[in-house]
C-alpha cells in the first residue's frame, strides 16, 4: 500500500490524538505513516513507541513553516528523520509564537463580530500547541453560526480576496533559513504540497541550497500536476514523497489515511536516503584523496 507520509494530530491542527491516528492506520492496513505536525516535534517519540506496539512504522517528521523572502509567499517544508531534532526546537518555538500572535488578532476580530468567547475557541483547541483557523470555525459551529468548517463562512473570514476578511498570515523565517536548519539537524528536507500553496517558484532557490525532495502525491495535486512534479523530481534527482495531509474532521476534503500515499519504492528511498548520501560522500572523499596523491 505504500506509506502515508503526511499526517497531523491533535498536537497541531488535526482532530485525532496520536494513538487514535495510529489505530486508524492499522485498521486501514497502512503499514507506514509519518507524523508531521506543524512546527511541533512533541509527538515523534510517543508516535514511534505507540507505532511499535501496533505494528505500524512511524517515521518521525515535522512540517515547518517559512516565508519565501523573494515572493512573500508561505512555503512549507517537511523534515523527515532528523538525527538531532532538538536543534529544531528554537525554530518551532519562533514559528509557534508568530502563529499565536496571528491567532490572537483573529480571535479578537471574531469576538467583535459574533457572540463567541475566546475561552470557547481555546477550549476547541485543547491538546493543540496552537490555535488554528479550524478551531475558530469549530467554535462558530458550536454556537450555531455555521454547520461546516470549510464553507461559505470560512471563505468569508479567511479568503484574502474577500472584503472584510480577518486573515492574518504569520511572518515566518526565510525558506532557505528553514531548509538550512533542517540540514543542520540532520534531517531530510522536502517541499510540501507546492500546488496547494503555489510555492513552486521557490524551487530554484531551494535546489541551490540542497533540497532533498518534493511532495508529489497529495490531495491538492491532480494527475497532470503529479506528472509535472515527477518530472521535476527526476530532473533534479529529488526524493518523491506523498500522503493525505490527514487532519481528521479538520480535513478540507473527504480523505482518510492511506487514500493518498507514496509508493513502496519511494518510502524505501526515503528511509535509505541518508545512508546513500553518506556512501556517496565517502566515495567522493576517496576520489579526492586519490587525486591529491596522484598530483
Amino acid at each position: 500500500m505504500g506509506g502515508d507520509l503526511h499526517c497531523h494530530t491533535k498536537l497541531s491542527d488535526g482532530s485525532l490524538g496520536i494513538e487514535d491516528l495510529i489505530t486508524l492506520a492499522k485498521k486501514r492496513g497502512v503499514e507506514t505513516i509519518a507524523i508531521t505536525d506543524h512546527d511541533c516535534l512533541a509527538g515523534t517519540v510517543r508516535g514511534k513507541i505507540i507505532g511499535d506496539r501496533f505494528g505500524v512504522q512511524v517515521i518521525p517528521g515535522v512540517e515547518l513553516s517559512s516565508t519565501d523572502a523573494q515572493t512573500g509567499k508561505t512555503v512549507h517544508l517537511l523534515c523527515y528523520l532528523s538525527e538531532f531534532p532538538d536543534r529544531l526546537e528554537g525554530l518551532c518555538h519562533r514559528n509557534s509564537l508568530a502563529r499565536k500572535k496571528a491567532a490572537h488578532y483573529m480571535m479578537l476580530q471574531i469576538t467583535k463580530r459574533y457572540p463567541v468567547t475566546t475561552e470557547l475557541i481555546v477550549k476547541c483547541a485543547t491538546g493543540s500547541t496552537n490555535i488554528y483557523k479550524q478551531h475558530i470555525m469549530q467554535a462558530l459551529m458550536e454556537c450555531g453560526f455555521t454547520r461546516e468548517i470549510y464553507g461559505e463562512l470560512y471563505h468569508k473570514l479567511f479568503d484574502k480576496s474577500e472584503p472584510g476578511n480577518i486573515l492574518v498570515t504569520p511572518k515566518y523565517p526565510d525558506t532557505v533559513e528553514v531548509l538550512t536548519a533542517i540540514h543542520d539537524a540532520g534531517g531530510i528536507a522536502v517541499l510540501a504540497h507546492p500546488f496547494q500553496l503555489d510555492s513552486l517558484d521557490a524551487l530554484p532557490r531551494l535546489l541551490e541550497n540542497g533540497l532533498d525532495g518534493i511532495e508529489v502525491w497529495h490531495p491538492s495535486a491532480d494527475e497532470q500536476q503529479q506528472a509535472e512534479l515527477k518530472k521535476l523530481a527526476v530532473k533534479n534527482k529529488l526524493l518523491m514523497t506523498g500522503g493525505t495531509d490527514f487532519h481528521g474532521m479538520y480535513n478540507s476534503t473527504t480523505v482518510s489515511i492511506g487514500d493518498v500515499a507514496a509508493p513502496d519504492d519511494a518510502v524505501a528511498k526515503l528511509l535509505g536516503y541518508k545512508a546513500k548520501q553518506k556512501r556517496l560522500a565517502k566515495k567522493t572523499q576517496k576520489v579526492s584523496e586519490a587525486q591529491k596523491d596522484a598530483g
